[in-house]
């Protein structure tokens, strides 16, 4: 996936840094943002939360994967590359714990910046539905700079990899909603439960890990910013982020907003139902571009049914999909502040599954009671078949009788004609 960045850190230090210290690393300060006092910016929110992150010597993050061995090697970004590793744990007793260690190349674009951006939001923030970092390593000596983050390992890949390789079995409809709203839920996290808005800045399907048990979890903090201060509207900045999910008022003007993310949610949200990428070159003109296909299908017409992903085989909800396609418009208005907020996504999203369990649970109420009509018919055929049954037994006994009758008066015109004398 085309990706725009308009960064590229070059700096480089010969000094060994044993940890990310604020004073002199740090990216976002208080006064970028505001003049209160009361305040407090990720930089301060890190200093008093940073302590729960672990320190990792390079040769440490080198011996859990093998020197960072091809057959380790999970997935590859802008960043760099994602490796398989285990790690002991810090008391050093204890099974080894299965983590994925991404390692910053040398050459990356995002580089060092968005490195530590990582290492600063994922230091202060914490919900089920973001990934656990849960450490770092920064070295700088004659092997050049290092740079790598250890975050909790995701056996499932990501929502990308479920929906778009065919290598997988499709994800039902129920996994579906439950993943989009996981997701929303962690962006609510960020826009409105934390002491400071975070500002996501590149929601997309590959950035949505999914653990053992399918629960979905955000990736990737590289890119995210604070949001405005008190009083101001949005956050001027560069534009970053991925081709095809970025809102088109933050490519055209650089300000920046919660509403941004919400725009690259409902472009996941169309992902999920019609399961496309955002943009596909290798088909038709007119159906490259996600977002311009589906608008020849709206929710309301009898053909929208034809944009869901036929991989579902029609196992899924039409009314539900219909209701999740308004959802994704009303996060892809023209004007942010049309948007719905994280929050209001959370909440139509819980009436959607609600609202499908309760069909799900109506169709199994009336299946039983099909069933149940079933079974009555074939016990009163049963029924019947048993009465038939012993008429014709009594009918053959009858039968029967008249024939040992017959047989027996037979017997004894044959002695009487045998007895006359001759």
């Amino acid at each position: 996936m085309k990706c725009f960045y308009y960064f590229k850190d070059k700096s480089r230090s010969n000094k060994q840094i044993s940890a990310p210290e604020l004073n002199s690393l740090h990216v976002f300060t208080k006064s970028s943002y505001s003049s209160s006092a009361l305040y407090r910016g990720i930089s301060e929110l890190y200093e008093e939360k940073a302590r729960n992150l672990r320190a990792f010597s390079f040769t440490e993050l080198k011996r859990a994967t093998n020197d960072f061995g091809m057959l380790l090697k999970i997935g590859e970004g802008g960043f760099g590359s994602v490796y398989k590793g285990s790690i002991k744990p810090i008391e050093g007793n204890g099974d080894t714990l299965l983590v994925a260690i991404k390692k910053l190349n040398k050459d990356a674009l995002q580089g060092h910046k968005q490195w530590l951006a990582e290492v600063q939001f994922l230091g202060v923030v914490e919900h089920p539905n973001l990934v656990k970092l849960i450490g770092y390593c920064a070295s700088d000596d004659e092997r050049g700079i290092q740079r790598l983050l250890v975050y909790e390992y995701m056996p499932n890949k990501s929502l990308e990899s479920h929906l778009f390789d065919k290598a997988y079995d499709p994800l039902p409809w129920k996994t579906r909603l439950e993943i989009a709203l996981g997701a929303a839920q962690g962006l609510a996290y960020l826009h409105e439960e934390l002491e400071v808005q975070v500002i996501y800045r590149d929601f997309k399907s590959s950035n949505v890990l999914l653990d053992a048990n399918l629960k979905p979890k955000l990736s990737d903090f590289g890119l995210a910013r604070e949001g405005p201060a008190a009083g101001d509207t949005h956050v001027s900045t560069a534009v970053m982020g991925t081709y095809g999910y970025a809102a088109p008022d933050y490519v055209e003007t650089g300000h920046l907003t919660a509403k941004s993310d919400v725009w690259s949610y409902g472009v996941v949200l169309y992902e999920i139902l019609t399961g496309r990428h955002s943009f596909e070159r290798n088909r038709p003109k007119m159906e490259q571009k996600l977002l311009e296909w589906i608008k020849q299908y709206p929710a309301d017409i009898k053909r929208f049914g034809s944009i869901i992903d036929s991989r579902l085989e029609g196992q899924y909800s039409i009314s539900g999909a219909r209701k999740v396609a308004k959802l994704a418009d009303s996060c892809l208005s023209k004007s942010a502040k049309d948007r719905p907020t994280m929050r209001e996504v959370v909440e139509r999203l819980k009436h959607i599954i609600q609202d499908y369990d309760e069909e799900n649970t109506a169709e199994k109420n009336v299946e039983v009671l099909e069933n149940g009509l079933v079974e009555s018919e074939q016990k009163v055929n049963q029924s019947d078949s048993s009465v038939l049954w012993k008429k014709r037994m009594e009918h053959l006994e009858k039968l029967g009788e008249n024939v040992e009758s017959a047989s027996r008066r037979r017997f004894m015109i044959l002695q009487r004609i045998n007895n006359v004398p001759l």
